[in-house]
């Protein structure tokens, strides 16, 4: 439910009021101004005495259990301003760097190369969730100086990982967005911490995730009053061992469907292999991704994290010369680091 402009604190109050009355459970939204109410209510008759309120602007009956995510309450796309950078417009996105920052030197020789291939947001880890306990965890607080400093120095925008609520504030003073790895994609508490943000999030499709499952998360961040959120495939866990996770495409145009929020794809984890980034890019920007995001290491065989499926600065400038070749057949571009 839309409240109207005009309306009151108190008009809104008294509705929220009476609804409780009627065992309507009302959510008060931050969105429009907090002129946005969620109710739990199916009810065809409640729906049409809201419409006749005058308070109400408008009553929208959307079929999902995720509301503000809804193509049904928004129809259209929202478009994510990145460091002036749009993430959901006609350009195709690619965000690319290393999976983990290691000094400043390695991040500013990757960062100065996947800037020329024409990336033109910068990916670096500095705080790293491994399986292992003994695999490197990230430089943490250091790593997230080295990546501002790094991102200002080039004139790149800059995206790294959070990992618990108690990180946020750090991260985001540090980062232009955050993001919520595949393993903390039902981490609540983390979500409605984001949530508080006025900063883009990018939220990562749980390992084992549905789609369903991926838009409920983001739920708990539009929720919040956050309405940057850039949902992401990165494949899911299947019984195939060829590669690391299986990339469902299927994602792209269902989440495009069912939801305004632009989608980018993780070619890099879905694959876990490097020669099989380069097609699935490719395969993604074909089924309609408004971005990809990319491990590029100038030595990936050196890599402290996640070599094997890092590709090199010559490989990205090679994969975005064919990227705008496919961006333009269908009918987009793709987004240069100055615009």
């Amino acid at each position: 439910m839309v409240v109207k402009p005009s309306s009151s604190q108190a008009e809104i109050g008294s509705l929220i009021e009476d609804l409780a009355g009627r065992g309507v459970e009302a959510y008060p939204c931050p969105w429009m101004g907090g002129r946005v109410i969620i109710l739990n209510s199916n009810d065809g008759e409640l729906r049409s005495r809201l419409e006749r309120t005058d308070c109400v602007e408008r009553v929208v009956l959307v079929p999902h259990p995720f509301q503000l995510a809804s193509r049904v309450f928004k129809p259209e796309s929202t478009v994510v301003d990145v460091g002036g950078i749009p993430v959901g417009g006609n350009n195709v996105v690619m965000m690319a760097g290393p999976c983990a920052i290691e000094s400043e030197q390695q991040l500013l020789a990757v960062a100065t190369s996947v800037k020329e291939a024409g990336a033109c947001i910068l990916r670096g880890g500095a705080f790293k969730p491994r399986s292992s306990p003994y695999s490197f965890q990230g430089l943490g607080v250091d790593g997230l100086r080295i990546l501002r400093r790094v991102g200002e120095k080039i004139g790149l925008p800059t995206v790294t990982e959070v990992m618990s609520p108690g990180d946020v504030d750090v991260v985001a003073e540090y980062a232009d967005v955050l993001q919520i790895g595949a393993r903390n994609m039902q981490n609540f508490s983390l979500l409605k911490e984001v949530g508080k943000l006025e900063k883009p999030v990018l939220l990562k499709r749980g390992m084992s995730a549905t789609i369903e499952e991926l838009l409920l998360s983001a739920e708990y961040i539009l929720q919040g009053g956050n309405y940057r959120v850039i949902l992401c495939e990165r494949g899911i866990r299947t019984f195939e061992r060829a590669s690391r996770n299986t990339l469902d495409l299927t994602s792209i145009p269902v989440c495009k469907e069912l939801s305004h929020l632009p989608i980018i794809v993780d070619p890099s984890h879905a694959t876990g292999v490097r020669r099989l980034v380069p097609p699935l890019a490719k395969a993604a920007v074909a089924a309609g991704a408004d971005g990809l995001i990319i491990e590029t290491h100038t030595s990936p065989d050196k890599a402290l994290c996640d070599g094997p499926q890092s590709i090199t600065p010559e490989s990205l400038s090679q994969l975005m010369r064919e990227l705008r070749q496919i961006a333009r057949a269908v009918g987009r571009g793709v987004q240069g680091a100055s615009g």
